[in-house]
């Protein structure tokens, strides 16, 4: 099961590489996890094949973990503040714990949030790579709970005001070693793991304004959608990043004259069990197999 799971991985990064990759490209963004050490290897050998030059691509990591992947391969990686300004990354490729039939995604369980939030808010298409367990109809319908990162100072305050939204258990997410206290990411801060009794509507019901939604979500039935229940946890104090990216993707966000404030892939590649990969792309209904 884990060699099929991985040979999936491999063949969606593959053929999202084939699909979005350009050498001719400034800057890419490289996010976090176990899929995404398949997307660099794809670009590599893809180069290789076809003898092009990488030496003017600057690749923006989402963490340590990934910025290390990018140097082992010798490719240049700086530091997203290191991007300059008014500048977007060409594409940005990350994996995700989760995606919904709007591409809606939950991100998180590798503790790099924060930054993955900063590369895809900052690329002009963000392109999501994953296996085939990721694709559900909506999310928290397999993977369990949303990762937040919260300052720690705050991190109980956070906790409280996640209890009052609805949520059922929320807890403050511990290291590798239990013993050694919280987990803190590269920002030096906690991850909170938050659970919701019902999986996550992929839109508000249309026969309410915000407003509306919001009052019934979080105080009669627990049906929260999406985007309004990542709105209301970044209001939090204390809380720095969820891990919902939702909302607008890159090509929707320049289309409404903002520069950067896409969260959403414009595209996601799932890897199947039977060799084939699943495309979905936003703005189209059903999915591609390739």
């Amino acid at each position: 099961m884990a060699d099929t799971i991985e040979k999936a991985k491999e063949t969606a990064a593959r053929k999202a590489v084939e699909d979005h990759f350009d050498p001719t490209a400034r800057y890419i963004g490289i996010g976090s996890g176990s899929t995404i050490v398949f997307v660099v290897k794809a670009i590599i050998e893809r180069t290789k094949e076809r003898n092009e030059d990488l030496s003017r691509i600057s690749f923006v990591p989402t963490g340590y973990q990934s910025r290390q992947l990018v140097l082992n391969a010798g490719l240049r990686a700086i530091q997203f503040d290191s991007l300059p300004r008014g500048v977007l990354l060409d594409v940005a490729f990350d994996g995700a714990d989760e995606v919904d039939v709007d591409l809606n995604c939950i991100k998180g369980g590798g503790a790099c949030l924060y930054q993955e939030k900063l590369v895809a808010t900052h690329a002009k298409k963000f392109i999501c790579v994953a296996d085939h367990r990721k694709l559900q109809p909506r999310l928290l319908s397999q993977w369990p709970k949303i990762p937040i990162e919260a300052e720690p100072l705050a991190a109980h305050s956070v906790l409280e005001a996640l209890t009052a939204l609805g949520s059922n258990e929320a807890t403050i997410r511990s290291g590798a070693v239990e013993k050694t206290g919280p987990l803190k990411t590269d920002q030096d801060n906690f991850i909170i793991d938050a659970k919701f009794p019902h999986p996550l509507l992929p839109r508000p019901l249309p026969s309410q304004d915000a407003q509306q939604q919001q009052q019934q979500t979080s105080r009669v039935d627990g049906q929260w959608d999406v985007e309004s229940l990542a709105k209301a946890i970044k209001q939090i104090e204390g809380v720095l990043s969820v891990g919902l990216f939702c909302g607008l993707n890159g090509f929707e966000a320049a289309q409404a004259g903002k520069t950067i404030g896409g969260q959403k892939p414009t595209a996601a590649y799932f890897g199947m069990e039977d060799g084939s990969v699943v495309v979905r792309k936003a703005g189209e209904e059903g999915e591609m197999v390739v």
